[in-house]
């Protein structure tokens, strides 16, 4: 899970995550072109291929080559155990016992 919160922390890696959330399966030439047009990132294309390995390494994306090219597809599996973690957890029952004093909750 450290992979995944590591290649989120860079703002470049989300918003790769961003375009390829809006288009699936881009070869890197389409994604660098995708961040110079709408989102003004001037990033060499080794940056970018820096990038997309953080990202592939942990698990985010995933390539399949055809021919010369190769495309990248985003893969949100390494999300779900974070989701399952802090965001689909039950309520606690007011009856169950359970800390009710909670102080980290909105007052």
């Amino acid at each position: 899970m450290g992979d995944v919160f590591k290649a989120l922390a860079d703002s470049t890696r989300r918003t790769i995550l961003d375009e390829l959330t809006d288009r699936n399966g881009q070869t890197l030439f389409e994604i660098c072109a995708r961040l110079f047009t709408r989102h003004g990132l001037g990033s060499s294309r080794q940056a970018i291929s820096q990038h997309l390995d953080v990202l592939e390494s942990a698990g985010l994306v995933e390539t399949r080559r055809e021919g010369r090219y190769k495309f990248h597809y985003i893969n949100t599996g390494p999300l779900e155990p974070i989701i399952e973690r802090w965001l689909n957890r039950p309520e606690k029952d007011a009856g169950d016992g359970g800390d009710t004093d909670d102080k980290r909750g909105p007052t």
